[in-house]
């Protein structure tokens, strides 16, 4: 990741994280490219302590409120990850016009890649409270309704919204403060 004034400092809190595609391109428009964002975190929450406690995710960007045993590290790897799957998705089913977008907003010292998924950075926020923690999961869930895309936050698919009013939701998210 590049670097950032905003710093991982308090490892053992939970943060709000928004990660961001490149030129803001419409990614999460298939439900393929969602699944593997799921799946990194389903992998995640097995093999690294990651907690979700919520997310949300939008066309081209996703808010999400984690904590792991090494919340930066894990994110790295999130991103790596799941740019190399969603960047073979792309190939696979021939979506040129953003691969060109991709290929068009990499940052010239990425070297190892013809292409760039997410941009650089992802804004942590420490939540230091259980306030701050329900402001946060408020605001990402609402993201969708802001947005027109929904009139209420639990009619977003892609959103843990459903979970924290008793639904089963795509992915567990960790509730206890």
């Amino acid at each position: 990741m590049g670097k950032s004034r905003y710093q991982f400092k308090e490892l053992k809190k939970p943060y709000f994280l928004t990660l961001t595609i490149c030129g803001w391109q419409p990614i999460f428009t298939q439900p393929e490219t969602v699944q593997i964002i799921l799946d990194s975190w389903k992998y995640l929450q097995q093999e690294s302590n990651f907690k979700l406690y919520g997310y949300v995710i939008l066309e081209n960007h996703i808010h999400l409120i984690a904590q792991s045993d090494n919340i930066q590290t894990d994110l790295q790897r999130f991103k790596s990850y799941t740019a190399r799957q969603i960047i073979d998705f792309l190939k696979t089913h021939k979506i040129s016009l953003i691969l060109q977008q991709l290929a068009f907003y990499k940052k010239a010292h990425k070297l190892e890649s013809e292409y760039q998924l997410w941009q650089e950075g992802s804004h942590p926020q420490v939540i230091e409270s259980e306030d701050i923690l329900r402001q946060k999961l408020e605001y990402m869930h609402n993201n969708p309704v802001k947005q027109g895309y929904v009139d209420k936050p639990e009619y977003w698919r892609y959103s843990s919204a459903g979970n924290y009013l008793g639904e089963a939701g795509l992915i567990e998210v960790f509730k206890a403060w």
